[in-house]
């Protein structure tokens, strides 16, 4: 088959198309050359050498083989681009997870803007100073790869913060070129074995596949996999694996464990290294974070906690366990409990279960009593939230525990939503919400916000609960929004919201409650200060 180049009757060949500018012959690469107001629905794309082309549709023509003509295949529907994505580049989740180890440097293998992206993104939640390396990687790199350049960075690195721990990630350039990050680590402790090396650990995180989720799961399990090999003497202390979670949960959590009469090795723990104080000295690393001392200990735990109920769905993969816990569970036989993200009553009730079977202990009276202030808070608030409407989108673990929350007060979540795809979503939401709600929520996995919006706004929300990316909903809806997770960058001391446990979920109560109340407040012509 051939094809011919037929010009069209209409606007396509009509004297108003833009003549080529560039010096030279049509075959440059003038980009000006196509015609504006083409009425054509067909016009195909021009290639290299088409550039002054007037727009033509392709017709086949005889074969001269003498066999009949084909017709050629149909266009292809418009790709729709992501717009306003519900999620956060994968290496950018990795970085974070690097930054809760005590004395590590987050070093991503990649371009300098990348690293540049994700510092600014992260001081704005969490108004720390956050230092990211890079192995800046250029056009030279790209074609000839980056090995020398990471080399070279982590030396520099060495040299500036003196780390006990460099945490590699790569980005979507060193895995599009196909850069041998094993190998070139491999040859970097031959090449410099003669000095004081620290450990060096490496996770594949391009961003085209996943999330920062999956870049955050992918590193705490390359620590684990990597770092936890030897079997040890047991310690008798609680490993948890806490999730993504704020500064103010992490400190909860230690509480919580500590109030068991256990102490805690998290992994990771950033509530120091992204929540730290005011120092009168600069020290090129922040205080705090799980020291690599507690990581290659985790195999004498007294057993293993991980939150989130996606990670407990994820199938094992081709590489071996796919999470850190379970790592450690068929690596050196510890017991592992998967409960989902401890937020609401029922889900912080199957974290305490799993402390219990691990310590031998019962619920210390002080978080009995804050159980029980919680449970007390629906009575008083049912009222104003009562089958109130939510649409829920984030992380699909936090998703799965801001829907369970809502259910016990009374809320009524017609949309959960994530950026992730292959998170188990629907089956999280429907195990908080079997025979509590109506209706089962409408579920929505690899969604960007304007398919939440477009799917939201024929559901009549009342509210929204997420992070700060969906503000211009609730500004265009005029409904209230909740905010939770991670980003929030238009509010201050959002590292600090309390979101897990009873007292977590009472806080998040008292603002869900004060969102409507205000909301009413504000619609009434007249107002008032009196409930």
């Amino acid at each position: 088959m051939t094809l011919d180049y037929v010009e069209l009757g209409g606007t396509c060949a009509s004297d108003d198309s833009v003549s080529c500018d560039c010096s030279s012959d049509c075959g440059g690469s003038c980009s000006e050359s196509a015609p504006r107001g083409c009425d054509c629905s067909e016009t195909p794309e021009a290639g290299a050498d088409d550039h002054c082309l007037a727009p033509v549709e392709l017709k086949a023509a005889p074969s001269t083989s003498g066999k009949p003509g084909k017709t050629p295949r149909p266009k292809r529907p418009d790709f729709v681009s992501t717009t306003n994505a519900c999620k956060l580049c994968t290496p950018l989740g990795a970085m974070l997870a690097f930054r809760g180890v005590e004395g590590a440097v987050p070093f991503l293998h990649g371009s300098q803007g990348c690293a540049t992206y994700m510092r600014r993104y992260v001081i704005s939640h969490y108004r720390e100073p956050m230092d990211i390396a890079s192995s800046s990687l250029g056009e030279k790199q790209a074609v000839y790869g980056g090995g020398p350049n990471l080399k070279k960075g982590i030396l520099n690195v060495m040299k500036k913060y003196d780390p006990v721990l460099v945490g590699v990630a790569t980005t979507c350039l060193t895995e599009t070129i196909g850069d041998d990050v094993g190998g070139y680590l491999r040859e970097f402790r031959n090449e410099f074995g003669d000095l004081d090396l620290p450990e060096i650990v490496h996770v594949h995180t391009p961003s085209y596949n996943g999330t920062h989720m999956e870049g955050w799961n992918a590193a705490v399990r390359a620590l684990v996999d990597q770092l936890a090999k030897d079997k040890v003497e047991p310690h008798g202390k609680v490993a948890l694996l806490p999730g993504f979670v704020s500064p103010a949960d992490l400190r909860h959590l230690r509480d919580l464990i500590t109030d068991f009469g256990s102490d805690a090795v998290i992994l990771p723990d950033l509530s120091d290294p992204l929540d730290g104080p005011a120092l009168e000295d600069y020290t090129p690393l922040p205080e705090g974070g799980t020291p690599l001392a507690d990581i290659r200990a985790l195999s004498g735990a007294a057993g293993v906690i991980e939150c989130g109920r996606s990670l407990a769905m994820t199938p094992t993969g081709s590489t071996g366990p796919a999470t850190a816990g379970r790592v450690l569970h068929e690596r050196f036989g510890l017991s592992l409990h998967g409960v989902g993200l401890p937020i609401g009553l029922r889900e912080t009730d199957a974290l305490v279960a799993a402390l219990e079977a691990v310590t031998g202990k019962p619920l210390p009276r002080k978080h009995e009593l804050e159980r029980g202030r919680f449970v007390d808070a629906p009575v008083d608030g049912h009222k104003y939230v009562s089958g109130k409407r939510a649409v829920v989108y984030g992380e699909a673990d936090l998703v799965i525990g801001l829907v369970s929350l809502l259910t016990e007060i009374g809320v009524h979540t017609v949309l959960a939503a994530t950026g992730t795809r292959g998170a188990h979503l629907a089956e999280g939401i429907a195990a908080v919400t079997e025979g509590l709600l109506p209706e089962t929520p409408m579920v929505i996995e690899g969604a960007d916000f304007e398919e939440i919006a477009d799917t939201a706004e024929g559901l009549s929300p009342d509210l929204l609960v997420g992070n700060s990316k969906g503000y211009r909903y609730a500004r265009q809806w005029n409904i209230p929004l909740v905010r939770a997770g991670f980003p929030i960058h238009d509010r201050f001391g959002g590292h600090r919201l309390l979101h897990v446990g009873y007292a977590g979920a009472q806080a998040l109560m008292d603002r869900i409650v004060n969102a409507v109340i205000e909301k009413t407040q504000s619609d009434s012509p007249v107002g008032y200060c009196y409930l």
